[in-house]
């Protein structure tokens, strides 16, 4: 079976939600804890992905509300591995809408960050992959002759 190279990577996950009536509150926006919900889902997919096991919700951490979610809007969530510990990995969720019978193009939501925790299968914390940091210096060559 051929890898499709084109999917996702790894350390992010991508979601699509439509915003439906029963999503919203008296003022026909989403309700902010169905919002944290979402993003909750899309960091144990990318947490998942990340560890190849369960995982679980240990922390979330600064959620900032900015703007508002009308009904009929599309939301898409952007979960994206910042860093691992021994058995917990960090996320860094976006939400982005989108209204598609509107002027505006996508604009982001809400943004936060959760720690996920990977459960073995006696469901105790396991260790999970080191993320790699990025360093670009690396992949320079050097030019010795």
């Amino acid at each position: 079976m051929q890898k499709n190279t084109d999917l996702t990577p790894r350390h992010e996950a991508r979601m699509v939600q439509l915003v439906f009536p029963s999503d919203t509150n008296q003022y026909g926006v989403l309700f902010g804890g169905i919002a944290i919900a979402w993003m909750d889902q899309a960091a144990y997919v990318c947490a998942a992905r990340w560890c190849r096991r369960k995982a679980v919700t240990a922390h979330i951490d600064a959620v900032d509300f900015r703007r508002s979610v009308p009904v009929g809007a599309t939301v898409e969530l952007i979960a994206r591995l910042m860093s691992t510990g021994r058995t917990s990995m960090r996320m860094e969720v976006e939400m982005w809408a989108e209204v598609l019978d509107a002027e505006e193009g996508p604009y982001q939501v809400v943004r936060g960050e959760f720690v996920m925790v990977a459960l073995g299968d006696d469901n105790r914390p396991t260790p999970v992959p080191p993320f790699p940091p990025q360093d670009h210096s690396s992949t320079t060559k050097s030019n010795s002759r």
